[in-house]
């Protein structure tokens, strides 16, 4: 099988740098700055292992990487760019016959991209992303993580579906042979829900800072409160943080990199970047829609929300904001 990764960020460079360097077939798929430096100079890719370079082929978009019959995609863009990405690839031509009967995989946080890809592709698979990494500059990536470098939980979506699948079992075998714990579950989305109770705090620290003392803890803790609250009202079961925890003990902790910057999450790096749009309406945001539905008052997840919002369009750097700027 071929990877063709749509979106070679922190997570997509990470997770194609693995198997490239397990011997798998990849395409990492980037444009501007960042995909002439992957071409020009390869992927910079560390890890606590060092830095190595690795020439992995490189495409702009669907008609360079002509997707055939065996690819996978790996959909890995943040999920306010979901949209158009499917788009440009549901219809791509190549040497596929059909495009989007191909296996697309959504590693992404937040729960929105399972839906908008089935209305696309036929054969969707989420995945729970657990792999902290950091991209903070052209054809550079970094994944701190051992002595595996992240967790993907895997899954046919809609779960309905879920069943014998020589397929998804392949593609976990693939993830694992590249140093990744890879189950494939039939409850992937209870997974993913657990996930975005964790990425509330994105916001948080790309507002603030580092979480750590008072008040920005209890303004992640009240944020998270609102979050199972509200899925708790639309009755959406996830993960407790005692069965994560279990899964992730002793396979991954974040490893202190010489040189490396700190560990921080994709909304902090999105400030960071200047990247001009943030992802917070599909996490924070998920539990203001959730509490308008069934009745919950989300006001921290609100506020976080608008406020990085207002941040990524003004060019905000990260941590520019104090807790009491958010007036909850």
């Amino acid at each position: 099988m071929r990877y063709i990764i749509i979106g070679a960020g922190a997570v997509g460079g990470a997770i194609g740098g693995r198997l490239h360097e397990g011997g798998h077939d990849v395409v990492l798929v980037a444009r501007g700055a960042h995909g002439a430096a992957l071409r020009e100079h390869g992927l910079r890719f560390t890890t606590p292992e060092g830095t190595r370079t690795l020439r992995v082929p490189v495409a702009e978009g669907p008609e360079e990487a002509a997707p055939r019959p065996g690819d996978v995609l790996i959909l890995a863009v943040k999920t306010q760019d979901t949209v158009a990405a499917l788009d440009a690839w549901s219809s791509a031509g190549g040497t596929h016959p059909d495009v989007a009967e191909l296996p697309l995989l959504t590693v992404q946080n937040g729960v929105a991209n399972e839906r908008l890809a089935l209305r696309r592709f036929a054969r969707v698979y989420g995945v729970c992303v657990w792999l902290p990494a950091q991209f903070l500059e052209p054809g550079a990536v970094t994944a701190p993580c051992a002595p595996l470098t992240g967790m993907l939980h895997l899954g046919r979506y809609p779960e309905e579906e879920a069943g014998p699948d020589d397929v998804i079992h392949r593609i976990a075998a693939d993830l694992e042979s590249a140093r990744f714990l890879a189950p494939v579950v039939p409850d992937v989305m209870r997974w993913k829900y657990a996930k975005l109770l964790a990425n509330l705090g994105n916001a948080v620290e790309a507002l603030f800072g580092p979480v750590g003392a008072e008040p920005v803890a209890g303004l992640l803790a009240r944020a998270r409160a609102e979050g199972i609250a509200a899925l708790t009202a639309a009755g959406i079961p996830f993960a407790g943080e005692a069965e994560q925890a279990a899964v992730r003990e002793g396979r991954m902790g974040i490893r202190s990199i010489p040189g490396a910057p700190d560990a921080r999450g994709s909304s902090w790096q999105s400030l960071r970047r200047g990247t001009g749009s943030i992802e917070t309406d599909y996490l924070n945001g998920e539990i203001v829609l959730l509490g308008r539905e069934f009745g919950v008052a989300t006001p921290v997840n609100e506020a976080l929300a608008r406020h990085a919002k207002a941040a990524a369009r003004e060019g905000r750097a990260p941590g520019s904001l104090t807790p009491e700027d958010l007036g909850v």
